[in-house]
């Protein structure tokens, strides 16, 4: 890369972090605050939307609001304790995923994870497309042919800036977020207190109404009423499971932070969704056409805080312009959940391994693209119709909602003989998952023939996907094992014996291995078997990759350094006890194929009569599938070897066939 290019690239993307450094990851952890703005915006934003659908669906019994306005605000903080005990279970992040995994099973997993790469992927879109409703409603109208444009333009931002590192991203869009927050519970607090008045006769009219319409419809109306209208407010507790599934991104102590982080989501969720729909029955909201119920309600504050006129006007835009650019910071979320979800799928092997993979700037850049570039064409699907959107979202959050609930449920329930505590814990997992599971049957029903199939359609399908990754995966890891065996040998040898001296100017096999023991001696016995005596130097070279699961704590991290090391020491030893001079160069970095060229290159300018060896696997069918799937990183050394002037030699890994998806080369 030329010193231009390079200098663009980190004008872009910012300068190349090292992920050993202790100060590193304090740059990068997220406080409770920052965590709250970062992750707590796509549930905040939902009461731009959540609260009203939730009233519309009353219809005249407007008094129910009341009953909403509760019934919302409990409903936050159950979602919100139960999923602490996810934080608490799942330290290491994963969320949703993680809990259907590990209390229930791996499909479980799989289909708790594929809803919410979809449920992720379709929060940025309707996000972006509804903050660019607002804005453009803002605008002349001959504008708005360029509403699309605009979506996607800021959709690309986004990305880029959630490419720089999260906290940098998080830190431009908070006064965004703090101006919606506090503009809101101002307005909240006026309405409410300008109809002080009515609020003590609220509760026993409202008691009144009920009996009334019980007695004319009967109880059972009563209650699916009150019950579909509070299902169809669903959308207002999205978003909860985000910090969940994030934790690793938090400063320590992590379980802690988390804690936090969800108290301040859930408190202003709470005040802001309850306090909306309180304020769409004090101020008696009623539809406009072109206009939000919060623009109305907002609209009907406002005036009488400062009286109709141009002072209202201006104020009301401010308001809208703050909800719109809430919801593209609650775009952000997206950008943050959807690769975090993805690297722990790729831990398990669901997803392509470069989903773990950090970038210079220690963030999943490949989730990042998928996220990203899936969102794009969502909004070139759609044309950024957020009534199309609406339909599509909002289902899968909650079958993840239902799976991890029913998971802490199984959980508590097998621990009962073990915690003492563990009936407080089961019954507010068991009310969490019953009223999950209600919401989630009442969106199938109410959406699957508005378009709701069509969600539903695409997370199987991001199920199929994966489960073909995986036996792929499984596959090749089987004959792996097979192959580490066949190689395996005795530690018969001085593991400590010292090497003889390495004459720089003898002949060297610098050999680049990885994490396979079995493939790293089946290349030093191909070469010794191959040579003979030709090589007096073995110098044994590998990189270890700090990915998204290595860089989670110090602790892993250390034990990535301390398996690299045992494994060249293995390596090593063993040239040793047969009788050649042995050496190992270790590196570490989040782009190993830049780690290992630099680490080659210093290596081949010590010793510069050297042959360098690497091993690949081979495929009876290859295809573009397999290439993807698996690490292309010898052919990529070899092609910057040679154009450099140095020689590699590629030795194909001979694995056993028993399921004839591979071959022996």
């Amino acid at each position: 890369m030329t010193a231009t290019r390079r200098s663009l690239r980190e004008w872009i993307f910012g300068r190349k972090l090292d992920p050993l450094r202790p100060q590193t990851r304090q740059h990068i952890v997220l406080v409770a605050f920052l965590a709250w703005i970062g992750l707590g915006a796509d549930g905040l934003s939902s009461s731009c939307y959540g609260p009203a659908e939730a009233y519309l669906a009353l219809g005249e019994h407007t008094h129910f609001a009341l009953y909403l306005a509760i019934a919302t605000a409990i409903t936050v903080f159950v979602i919100a304790l139960a999923y602490n005990q996810v934080i608490e279970l799942f330290p290491s992040g994963g969320g949703g995923y993680k809990a259907a995994t590990q209390l229930i099973g791996p499909y479980a997993g799989l289909v708790s994870g594929s809803a919410l790469i979809v449920d992720y992927v379709l929060t940025i879109a309707i996000s972006v497309a509804s903050g660019m409703d607002a804005l453009f409603s803002l605008v002349p109208p001959e504008w708005v042919g360029y509403k699309l444009d605009a979506a996607l333009a800021l959709t690309t931002l986004l990305l880029i800036l959630n490419l720089r590192g999260m906290k940098e991203s998080i830190v431009l869009l908070m006064p965004i977020f703090l101006g919606f927050f506090l503009s809101h519970v101002a307005l909240i607090a006026y309405g409410i207190h300008a109809h002080a008045d009515a609020i003590g006769t609220l509760w026993p009219e409202t008691v009144a109404e009920t009996r009334q319409l019980s007695a004319e419809t009967g109880v059972l109306f009563v209650i699916a009423l009150f019950l579909r209208a509070f299902s169809v407010g669903g959308g207002t507790y999205t978003g909860i499971e985000a910090v969940s599934n994030s934790v690793n991104v938090l400063a320590e102590p992590r379980v802690r932070t988390g804690h936090w982080t969800m108290f301040y989501m859930a408190a202003s969720l709470a005040f802001t969704a309850a306090g909306i729909i309180l304020l769409y029955l004090l101020w008696d909201a009623a539809p406009v056409e072109g206009q939000t119920l919060n623009a109305v309600v907002f609209r009907s504050v406002l005036a009488d805080l400062f009286g109709a006129g141009e002072t209202t006007e201006l104020a009301l835009i401010a308001v809208l312009a703050l909800e719109a650019g809430l919801l593209l910071v609650a775009a952000n979320t997206g950008f943050i959940g959807g690769p975090a979800v993805l690297a722990a799928m790729a831990s398990d092997r669901w997803v392509p391994r470069q989903f773990r993979q950090l970038s210079s700037r220690l963030v999943t850049q490949n989730g990042l693209a998928l996220m990203g570039g899936a969102a794009l064409l969502v909004l070139l699907a759609t044309q950024g119709d957020v009534s199309l959107l609406v339909v599509l979202y909002s289902i899968n959050v909650f079958i993840t909602f239902s799976l991890s609930l029913f998971g802490l449920c199984r959980y508590w329930w097998e621990q009962r003989l073990y915690q003492l505590r563990w009936r407080r814990s089961l019954a507010l997992s068991v009310l969490g998952f019953a009223v999950t599971a209600f919401i989630l049957a009442v969106l199938l029903l109410e959406k699957f023939l508005q378009g709701g199939w069509v969600t539903l359609v695409i997370t199987g399908s991001v199920m199929a996907l994966c489960l073909v990754v995986h036996r792929h995966y499984e596959d090749v890891r089987r004959l792996m094992l097979l192959t580490d065996r066949k190689y395996e040998l005795r530690k018969s040898w001085d593991y400590d014996a010292p090497s003889p001296p390495l004459d720089p100017k003898q002949p060297t096999a610098v050999l680049l291995v990885g994490g396979s023991r079995g493939a790293g001696m089946h290349t030093l016995q191909w070469v010794m078997d191959m040579f003979g005596d030709r090589f007096r130097n073995y110098v044994l070279v590998s990189v270890g990759e700090v990915d998204k699961e290595s860089f989670a704590t110090e602790r892993t991290l250390k034990s990535l350094q301390a398996r690299l090391e045992n494994s060249l020491t293995y390596f090593t030893s063993y040239c040793v006890s047969r009788g050649f001079a042995a050496r190992a160069y270790s590196a570490y970095g989040a782009d190993p194929l830049d780690e290992l060229t630099r680490l080659t290159t210093r290596v081949l300018a010590e010793f510069p009569d050297s042959v360098c060896f690497a091993s690949t696997l081979v495929f009876r069918r290859e295809n573009v599938f397999t290439r993807f799937l698996h690490n292309q990183m010898p052919l990529a050394m070899q092609r910057r070897l040679h154009l450099a002037g140095h020689q590699l030699i590629i030795v194909p890994i001979k694995l056993p066939d028993p399921a004839g998806d591979l071959a022996p080369a």
